[in-house]
């Protein structure tokens, strides 16, 4: 099994064409300072029900490092993590947070210079009541994720490889990348040219 940590060399936009829409997380779901690196790891999963964060807490210190951690919540009126929670994560080696949920203490975070790809912030806080199980598969922006599909991300979005056939899809994104490079945009710009007017041509547009 390759290390996940081989998909930082691998941009989203490369992901997104090889897997598709259905692997890509909804736009809310964004970085939340800038310049945000580009993460890759093996996703450690947890759900947290609206209004609570226990279990993500309870995650910060089970998640093996190099982990992204990636939760379901879907709750915008409570934050899941605040500064002194990401900043023990970054201590224990956790590669980032990756939430369909807010957080806060975002000057914090920032600081740190801790990764999260949230759809916001909000100061007030949840509760840590709700009991459920870790590393079981979730929804979050869209996505269906397992624990161990590697999560790939940065200012491009969010990105999740299933871990069944992530081997193939290192090596087809690392050939597509090779030839990107290796293409000029002159001839970029003409075979795409080529292409745009034959999808015109066939469609009877004419100039």
């Amino acid at each position: 099994m390759n290390d996940a940590s081989e998909f930082k060399d691998i941009c989203p936009t490369t992901l997104a064409d090889l897997l598709g829409r259905g692997q890509v997380m909804e736009t809310g779901v964004r970085p939340l300072w800038a310049p945000t690196p580009r993460i890759a790891g093996p996703a450690f999963t947890v759900r947290c029900p609206p209004g609570d964060n226990l279990m993500l807490h309870a995650a910060i210190h089970r998640a093996e490092p190099g982990s992204v951690i990636v939760v379901e919540s879907g709750d915008v009126g409570h934050a899941l993590a605040g500064g002194n929670m990401c900043a023990v994560a970054q201590r224990r080696g956790i590669a980032a947070l990756v939430t369909d949920g807010v957080i806060r203490d975002l000057a914090e975070v920032r600081a740190i210079a801790f990764p999260v790809f949230a759809r916001g912030v909000i100061p007030i806080p949840g509760a840590k009541k709700a009991v459920g199980p870790l590393n079981h598969p979730v929804r979050c922006g869209g996505v269906t994720v397992a624990a161990g599909d590697i999560v790939v991300a940065d200012e491009e979005g969010v990105v999740v490889v299933p871990r069944t056939g992530h081997e193939q899809t290192l090596l087809d994104a690392r050939a597509r990348a090779a030839e990107e490079a290796g293409e000029s945009l002159d001839a970029w710009e003409a075979a795409h040219r080529a292409r745009i007017d034959a999808i015109l041509h066939s469609a009877g547009f004419e100039d």
